[in-house]
């Protein structure tokens, strides 16, 4: 599987021929869900949600498919009949060859006075879990984790105990269009040594093999 990091949130992952991208927000680029043949939103959340960003996937090919969490189906369900999923926690399906389990249920905590929003993680293929803005666990051994290192709901601390937790054989940076390059070194020094396991950023536009 090719994994193409974008910026923040999003990933695009390749098997195959065949392309799943996941959370393609405000701060992603914007032809970032443009291609893929599975879309995948985690929250409702406008990092992670853009809705002219999908519309314009969607429009521009007729087999392309969303599977989120209701709160973003109510918006775009009656503009594309029959291509719209609603999951939540304990689902499983099958897309254009991408086997997908979902996770979780609330966003992390920001505030108490905040109120919590739907949040759903996925697994896919059961070697790659991406946990939107929550610190989901998979439920199983993974590969490959997509590490939220910098959000407003979370701490360093809580990102380093997060990776000992889950103990994925490597774990990608996400969640970081917030992070300063004068941030970078700090966590990339902590979680690298304190994460115990193999700790990797790739650059918006980069890809690597998982």
């Amino acid at each position: 599987m090719k994994l193409t990091k974008n910026t923040h949130a999003c990933v695009r992952l390749e098997k195959e021929g065949r392309t799943l991208v996941i959370d393609p927000g405000m701060f992603t680029e914007e032809d970032a869900a443009l291609g893929a043949d599975v879309l995948l939103v985690t929250h409702e959340h406008p990092d992670h949600f853009d809705e002219g960003r999908l519309r314009a996937a969607l429009d521009a090919d007729p087999a392309v498919e969303l599977w989120t969490l209701r709160s973003v189906a109510e918006q775009l369900a009656a503009a594309f009949p029959g291509r719209v999923h609603t999951v939540g926690d304990g689902d499983a399906f099958s897309a254009a060859g991408f086997d997908v389990q979902v996770h979780g249920e609330l966003h992390a905590v920001i505030h108490p006075d905040i109120p919590r929003v739907t949040n759903v993680g996925y697994l896919i293929d059961g070697t790659v879990f991406h946990p939107g803005d929550a610190l989901t666990l998979p439920g199983r051994p993974v590969e490959t984790l997509f590490l939220p290192v910098m959000a407003p709901w979370n701490k360093i601390s809580e990102v380093i105990d997060y990776v000992r937790e889950v103990k994925p054989l490597r774990a990608y940076d996400i969640h970081d269009a917030l992070l300063t390059d004068l941030a970078r070194p700090i966590y990339d020094r902590q979680i690298g040594a304190l994460g115990g396991t193999d700790h990797r950023r790739l650059t918006p536009g980069d890809s690597a093999e998982l």
